[in-house]
């Protein structure tokens, strides 16, 4: 589904963050994309999806070419983001924040959001309410679920578990494997939050300056301290 290539990215011409990362990723794998900060965890999703100034190398998406494109037609061809501190429309109710979701997807203008109200409650119950009067797990809540209106066939998620508290942490991460489950998702998470990783993800990718380096499945990283260890110790 995902075939990424000698992928370089970064901010400045000339120092690149990613130096020449390869990954592969099946229909409805979910994995986790761990490391210490500074690593290139963030720099990765970002360079997914186009955004970043400095990019080279290959992405291919189901068959498609995706480095040349623009972040839209990225999103277009499938892949959804949801960028750490979530970036939800303060000003916006949740209704209308769902409906930015579908901006340039004309095949779902007309879909309800019954879909995504179900998984996620509190967003039918406060439809009318504004993004920004919200706490930080429901904007979370959101902001995956505006995501989700578009139907994606690949979701970004970095770091959704920031600022959250540990109760809804364990929630949000029941509802996103009922997703992965339930709508054949495939997911690559961006965390540092190792039960939540625990909870959600089937493999874990370890990345460490720029590369990846290591992968385990999440039933085995309780016998592999060392690796733990070495990625994730300050």
């Amino acid at each position: 589904m995902l075939q990424v290539r000698n992928l370089k990215a970064g901010y400045i011409r000339g120092a690149p963050v990613l130096k020449g990362l390869d990954l592969d990723l099946v229909r409805g794998d979910c994995i986790a994309l761990m490391g210490r900060n500074g690593m290139g965890k963030t720099t990765f999703v970002k360079a997914l999806m186009g955004v970043l100034p400095q990019i080279s190398g290959s992405v291919r998406f189901l068959g498609q070419e995706m480095v040349p494109l623009p972040p839209y037609q990225i999103s277009n061809a499938g892949i959804a983001y949801v960028p750490q501190g979530r970036e939800i429309f303060p000003d916006f109710t949740v209704e209308q924040n769902l409906t930015m979701g579908r901006l340039g997807k004309p095949k779902q203008r007309e879909e309800s959001f019954d879909f995504v109200y179900e998984y996620f409650p509190i967003l039918a119950e406060r439809h009318k309410q504004l993004g920004g009067t919200m706490s930080g797990g429901q904007q979370q809540q959101l902001a995956i679920a505006r995501a989700l209106v578009g139907r994606p066939d690949l979701l970004l998620l970095d770091e959704p578990s920031e600022g959250i508290q540990p109760s809804i942490v364990q929630e949000m991460a029941a509802i996103l494997r009922r997703i992965v489950e339930q709508e054949k998702m495939t997911v690559i998470v961006v965390e540092q939050n190792l039960e939540l990783v625990r909870r959600l993800a089937h493999h874990i990718r370890f990345i460490e300056n720029g590369l990846i380096k290591s992968e385990v499945a999440v039933d085995e990283i309780n016998k592999n301290p060392v690796m733990i260890g070495r990625y994730l110790s300050v």
